[in-house]
């Protein structure tokens, strides 16, 4: 192939392979006219010029052969003799036996198990990617495609050195489901399995990671983890190189050695939440009365300030900063007495705030109020993000505007970010249906390679072209209608929101042209992941925040493949093109048919997020005056490319002065975890 040809690919490596070599498939191990099989491609193309990526590849397809060898002779094996393999396996692992060695024999153990416990046998490509997952890479692998059977290849091969071996995934729910549908394989090679929830108790805890393998949430491992320090640190054990204290770490502490982890939506993870830092906090003893009164003026004065007079936007932090004519009014404006003795710097940052939330917030978008309390939407996943607060006095800023009781202001005793946690296992891997591009910034990171594993069957999906309209009502309009036009051709219809507020939006104009249809909004995620398996039913209509239900497949329902499949409806681009390649690979799994389609207008948010307020003003003036929207579809894509770009600038600079400041803390004897500096962030806890 000539080197332009590659370049032009690395641009968009998983739309350049689709185009040129097709979805290849382990059946369809085509030639191309460069005598380079479609496989081959794939995986060179999945390097997204990352060199050690390609021969990831070439070796996981190198395993596959070896377990299918290994697996001729296990058939003819009573189920007691699998066990007693298995046993052998563990023995030789704890003896020092290279995991590499045991894999080929390990696969086709669970492989075979799988068939015999659940009636699944592992397609090929997840014994691909189960070795790509076992040897630390990132595996994308699209919607639909089998990512739990999968993961139990890798996690089991990690756990027979009886270490340990975790899985991290989106939620409670999702965690306890995949656990119980894999437990029947694992038991049956002689390992246990553990589930952390939200609620348990810390000797609940720590059974369940001293379970050979173990199911949880990010978020759970790290609070777990931050705990152990914490407990550790008033105990005057200082445990920065995760190295066992024996039986008193057994006794006192719930983790066990981190020694593998598999992280499920890895680059929501680790890419999307790489700014919010997971923070045990501790309440300060700041007066509640005074704390209430400066938030409640806050929240009533801003109403008085304009911008760029009073106020202008801070681009670096994603705030607004007073100007001097803005802190001239704030000094004049008249206080209540119980603001008397407030320093004039703590009314200013609790303006900047209320400031804040007056232009940025959104009740039913960033947040919701649940029994009296604010509660956090996760703006990435569109999930609610229970126990999770606002820092820095915006938590109560947003109480103070919604009229609700003010909450105590807290600090942070420990804190880390789910990056930082899982850079401190001895392996990890991570998987997803949306990794390829964030592949460079992955790369640069985290040092390891991201291949895209090939697709089980040839996707049959069709991307029906972009529709944009001048205004917002128009496009909804449009939404409408094209969901009555396919649902009454007897086809699913999923339609994906990118907040709350708009998903009961668009429910209420369904309501009034009378066509029957689900919500989901991500506030209960067991019936959501429940619901969701049903929107692949003929003529049902399904309107989801964001992700919602994400982490469950949408099957079609008798009949529907022959009616053309799911069809899904963007209403927006999201800030990350990810998200909306994750929304768009809800249809056509498993090589079903299906479509998608993206509605836009030019008040969509992202064209203010990516150009500006000023610059999308004048873009939408001119189409308005020409009353024509012909190519503007790329001027959207083009924003997204700035926002993502910006983003991506911003997570690699946090990253790095926190990798700096552990060592430079670590050099000193110090926890890094627990020597915690607040900040001006408005991170959350």
């Amino acid at each position: 192939m000539r080197f332009p040809t590659m370049v032009a690919a690395f641009s968009q490596p998983a739309a350049t392979a689709e185009r040129l070599f097709g979805n290849p498939s382990i059946g369809q191990d085509r030639k191309t006219e460069s005598g380079v099989t479609s496989l081959d491609m794939w995986g060179i193309l999945s390097q997204f010029g990352m060199v050690s990526a390609r021969g990831e590849f070439n070796r996981a397809r190198a395993a596959l052969r070896r377990v299918e060898i290994e697996e001729r002779d296990l058939g003819g094996f009573t189920d007691d003799q699998l066990l007693r393999e298995s046993s052998s396996l563990r023995y030789r692992a704890k003896c020092g036996d290279a995991l590499d060695a045991l894999l080929p024999r390990a696969f086709a153990l669970v492989r075979e198990t799988a068939d015999r416990q659940l009636g699944i046998r592992h397609y090929d490509v997840q014994i691909l990617a189960g070795t790509l997952l076992a040897r630390g890479c990132l595996a994308e692998m699209a919607t639909g495609e089998g990512k739990t059977l999968a993961a139990a290849l890798p996690l089991y091969l990690h756990a027979l050195s009886g270490k340990g071996a975790h899985l991290a995934t989106a939620n409670d729910y999702l965690a306890n489901r995949d656990a119980e549908w894999m437990r029947p394989i694992f038991s049956a090679l002689g390992l246990s399995v553990g589930v952390i929830q939200s609620d348990m108790l810390p000797n609940q805890r720590r059974a369940a990671y001293a379970c050979d393998i173990t199911y949880g949430t990010a978020k759970e491992f790290g609070f777990d983890f931050l705990r152990d320090r914490l407990q550790g640190s008033e105990q005057g054990v200082l445990d920065t190189g995760f190295h066992n204290h024996g039986e008193h770490r057994a006794a006192q502490f719930v983790q066990r050695e981190l020694n593998y982890a598999l992280v499920d939506e890895a680059d929501s993870l680790l890419i999307d939440e790489a700014r919010i830092p997971l923070i045990i906090s501790q309440f300060e003893s700041a007066s509640s009365a005074t704390l209430t009164a400066v938030s409640k003026w806050g929240a009533e004065i801003v109403g008085r300030l304009e911008q760029p007079t009073d106020f202008i936007p801070d681009p670096q932090t994603s705030t607004f900063r007073l100007t001097p004519a803005g802190r001239e009014l704030i000094r004049r404006s008249p206080k209540p007495l119980s603001l008397s003795g407030i320093q004039v710097s703590d009314l200013y940052h609790s303006v900047e705030q209320a400031i804040l939330v007056h232009q940025r917030f959104r009740p039913e978008q960033q947040y919701v109020i649940q029994d009296g309390e604010v509660v956090i939407v996760d703006e990435f996943n569109g999930r609610i993000a229970n126990g999770r607060r606002w820092r820095n006095g915006l938590h109560q800023a947003i109480e103070a505007r919604e009229g609700l009781a003010i909450s105590p202001v807290s600090s942070s005793a420990a804190q880390l970010t789910t990056q930082e946690l899982f850079l401190r296992y001895n392996c990890w891997a991570g998987m997803s249906g949306t990794l390829l591009p964030a592949a460079r910034e992955i790369n640069s990171v985290y040092h390891r390679p991201t291949v895209a594993v090939p697709l089980n069957r040839p996707c049959r999906r069709n991307h029906w072209p972009d529709q944009v309209f001048l205004t917002a009502a128009e496009k909804w309009t449009a939404i409408v209608e094209e969901i009555r036009t396919v649902s009454q051709q007897g086809r699913p219809v999923l339609v994906g929101t990118r907040s709350i507020d708009k998903s009961a939006h668009l429910s209420r104009l369904l309501d009034q042209v009378g066509i029957s249809h689900q919500v989901l909004n991500a506030l209960h995620v067991r019936s959501e992941a429940e619901r969701i398996a049903s929107a692949g039913q003929q003529g049902q209509v399904t309107v989801a925040t964001n992700m919602a239900g994400r982490g469950t497949d949408i099957g079609l329902g008798p009949g529907v493949a022959e009616l053309g499949g799911l069809h899904v409806i963007g209403t927006e681009l999201h800030e990350s093109p990810r998200i909306d390649r994750q929304l768009s690979g809800r249809a056509a799994r498993q090589g079903d048919p299906g479509s998608y389609r993206m509605f836009l207008s030019l008040d969509d948010e992202i064209l203010e997020a990516g150009f500006g307020k000023e610059q999308s003003a004048k873009l939408s003036t001119a189409a308005q005056k020409r009353q024509d929207t012909r190519g503007l579809a790329s001027l959207f894509r083009s924003a997204q490319h700035h926002v993502e770009k910006r983003h991506a600038g911003q997570r690699r600079q946090l990253i790095q002065s926190a990798l700096r400041r552990q060592d430079q803390l670590e050099q000193l004897g110090l926890d890094p975890f627990l020597e915690v500096e607040d900040d001006a962030s408005n991170a959350l806890s």
